[in-house]
């Protein structure tokens, strides 16, 4: 055993070799690393195995009672400083090496085949697996230093990733606007790092959480010192993990390829914040103002994120606002103290967003024959609808996703979410109140997505044209966002008018008969047009689907209660996910044992399901095919008239300015780019005509008065009678002139 954890370093290195290998091949051998570009796709998925299987088989020893392993090499030493470098293996790192393994081999998988028609290809596997190495180092890195190299490669490969189409504007700007914002929180975690080894003059975890929880009670240390150091460490969290007011380059952020949207923006990646946070918590639990301070960012994000997913038109950014929202559950709940449910609900979300995220880049990849390859069309849920029939695969493991996001038993999120809503309630009525209000709109704008994407008919139809002449009118490869060119869009137009607001009206239904109505016509170029409908994508995209499909339905059974046997309490305890996780936070803390009755827990998921069937509801009034109905009860909206406008209806008033708000984000963005982008350029044009005029014009008028004072006194000296004869009666006059 003790064998084992000795070459545990060896993980985060295993997918080095893909990537020297391909450094090497393109530097030596570029047209024959080019050409089989496609066989390095199979090394990184073997190497990534290697690591998850290693990773199993030391999860399985934490589960079975072992210590925890921490190893060190001493860096720099000088005189009494001391930087050291190591790894550490606790229950924490097991959880977050198995997650990032697994969900980066699918995603791996995955990508092999989506990105096969990119001329990036072998780009695109050379950064996602720099990434693996990176958060892998993150995970298992034993100080706080440590952390933050990892933490900064991390950000640099979804930098790069980011902008993996740098070509196109919108991506160079979004990985911009990633990278800007993170450094905002890098460096309030770079100013918190300092100041704890200024305050303890250590950065090992166990020796700060040591000297931090016996000299704060005797007030050994300065308490608002020690707050603000660890204000600055959660400032690397919020933006890390996209929390509010540091949220804005998440949505953004989904200009890069939908399998790194599912691999570092849904499942590892952003949850580094909340794996930060997990490990500083016995750090922050002797500080009960940056506690509460916490709990209340994770509020607040979690709200938001729900209230601007509802509106949302492009598919991957009403992903991406979920996951900022559950994002927030998780911040919340590591700030009430509940340490076991946020990594639970860790766990179980990145599981079932990974397969939301890979279920609508398969989605997208159908709907790039019809509306071509323009990021802008194809993750437009306007222009979809009615792809159950054509992607039946896709359309039941994305549902699968949806519900257990949605909180529907026996689904994963069920049960995590469940247990942060109970605990939220226990510690404050107002974050159970948020907590559970969010948790009604999350099912209905996830379900909403599903039904504007799988229900009802296909609301666009772009025919595909094959011609006799230089091969297909627009390119396979993703970096174009061309269309075909001299294609008929009066039909597409006529049928493109759909639910895009919020509880819109005046949806067109397009009969099912219509394609043979339309029928076919010759293109400009002789050959015949045919249309393209949706269609599944292949194996090698469904298999990672399916294999999440999986998780999403048993992975929740790590957090189901049962009875212990104790009948006149009936105290139920977590089952594996406690034994694994308990030691993590007793390691250096002695920490209670949270339990609940069965009573509570019945209550509370009664609740819970209720709100979440409320929501599927309301979404399926206004999105699915019961809209018509509801539609035509007219005394309702009879009922909410606006007193002194008749012809104005509350409801309507309500939705536009639900809509508003979600559309356009809550205007934050366009707040900070009033305040911040346009206020920094109009300081620099201040400071620069400040130095302009103001800074050169005094050196340069020193320099000018210099020049005309030298240029007279010259004919002073110049060797002439009359020029000194001159200049002596002006001096003389002057003299004179100024006597009484």
């Amino acid at each position: 055993m003790e064998h084992t954890y000795q070459y545990a370093w060896v993980i985060p290195l295993l997918p080095l070799p893909v990537i020297m290998s391909i450094g090497f091949g393109l530097f030596l051998i570029p047209t024959a690393t080019k050409n089989l570009r496609r066989i390095w796709a199979f090394p990184s998925v073997l190497l990534l195995s290697i690591a998850m299987v290693y990773s199993v088989h030391l999860s399985i020893q934490q589960i079975n009672g072992s210590s925890i392993y921490q190893y060190l090499w001493s860096w720099t030493i000088n005189n009494d400083f001391s930087l050291e470098f190591g790894y550490l293996i606790d229950p924490l790192t097991s959880i977050m090496l198995i997650l990032i393994t697994t969900v980066g081999i699918l995603v791996l998988i995955y990508s092999d085949d989506y990105m096969s028609h990119d001329e990036g290809y072998l780009r695109f596997f050379v950064y996602i697996s720099f990434f693996n190495t990176s958060m892998l180092g993150l995970v298992t890195s034993s100080n706080l230093i440590q952390i933050y190299f990892f933490w900064e490669l991390v950000g640099m490969c979804s930098y790069l990733l980011i902008g993996f189409w740098f070509t196109r504007p919108i991506a160079a700007s979004a990985c911009q606007k990633a990278f800007v914002t993170n450094r905002v929180g890098d460096f309030g975690l770079l100013l918190g790092i300092l100041g704890f080894f200024w305050i303890t003059g250590s950065l090992e975890f166990r020796d700060l959480f040591k000297i931090t929880n016996n000299w704060i009670p005797n007030n050994g240390i300065n308490s608002l010192l020690t707050t603000l150091c660890a204000f600055l460490l959660f400032l690397g969290a919020v933006a890390k993990s996209a929390q509010f007011p540091l949220h804005v380059w998440l949505p953004d952020a989904m200009e890069g390829p939908t399998p790194i949207s599912a691999l570092i923006h849904a499942a590892t990646m952003v949850a580094a914040g909340i794996f930060l946070l997990a490990r500083l918590l016995p750090l922050f639990i002797s500080l009960p103002f940056i506690m509460s301070f916490i709990s209340l960012v994770g509020t607040i994000t979690l709200f938001l994120g729900a209230t601007l997913a509802l509106a949302q038109r492009d598919i991957k950014r009403n992903l991406a606002y979920s996951t900022m929202s559950q994002l927030g559950y998780m911040m919340l709940a590591l700030g009430i103290g509940s340490y076991q449910a946020a990594l639970f609900h860790l766990i179980t979300h990145a599981y079932s967003k990974a397969l939301l995220f890979l279920g609508s880049g398969s989605v997208i990849h159908s709907m790039e024959p019809l509306v071509g390859y323009s990021p802008d069309k194809s993750q437009n849920m306007v222009l979809m609808g009615g792809l159950r029939k054509y992607v039946p695969i896709t359309r039941t493991t994305f549902l699968c996703g949806t519900l257990s996001l949605c909180g529907i038993p026996p689904l994963a999120c069920f049960w995590s979410k469940d247990e942060i809503l109970s605990n939220s309630w226990l510690y404050s009525p107002f974050f159970g109140i948020i907590a559970s209000f969010t948790a009604g709109l999350t099912a209905f704008y996830m379900f909403r997505i599903y039904l504007l994407t799988f229900d009802g008919h296909l609301r666009v139809h772009f025919q595909n044209y094959s011609s006799t002449k230089e091969g297909s009118l627009y390119s396979i490869s993703l970096w174009g966002k061309s269309i075909p060119k001299g294609v008929n869009r009066d039909f597409v137009l006529s049928t493109m008018k759909s639910r895009v607001s919020f509880f819109s009206q005046n949806i067109p239904k397009i009969p099912g008969n219509t394609r043979n109505k339309i029928g076919s016509f010759s293109t400009p170029f002789g050959a015949k047009n045919t249309f393209v409908y949706p269609h599944e994508t292949g194996n090698t995209m469904l298999f990672p689907l399916l294999i999440l499909l999986l998780f999403t339905l048993f992975i929740g059974s790590i957090g189901i209660h049962f009875d212990n046997g104790v009948k006149d309490n009936a105290i139920l305890e977590l089952t594996i996910l406690s034994k694994w996780l308990t030691p993590s936070i007793n390691f250096f803390l002695e920490s209670s044992n949270s339990s609940i009755n069965s009573y509570e827990f019945l209550t509370n998921a009664i609740s819970s399901v209720s709100l979440a069937i409320f929501g599927l509801f309301i979404a399926y009034i206004f999105y699915g095919s019961a809209y018509s109905f509801f539609q035509n009860l007219h005394f309702l909206n009879s009922l909410l008239l606006l007193q002194g406008n008749p012809q104005k209806n509350f409801l309507d008033e309500v939705k536009k300015k639900i809509y508003s708000w979600s559309y356009n984000r809550g205007y934050i963005d366009v707040f900070y780019t009033s305040v911040f982008i346009l206020g920094i350029r109009r300081l620099t044009e201040l400071t620069h005509f400040f130095d302009k005029g103001v800074i050169d014009g005094i050196t340069n008028g020193v320099g000018l008065a210099g020049f005309c004072i030298g240029e007279e006194i010259k004919y002073v000296g110049g060797g002439r009678i009359s020029s000194y004869l001159f200049f002596f009666l002006c001096y003389v006059s002057l003299f004179i002139s100024f006597l009484p």
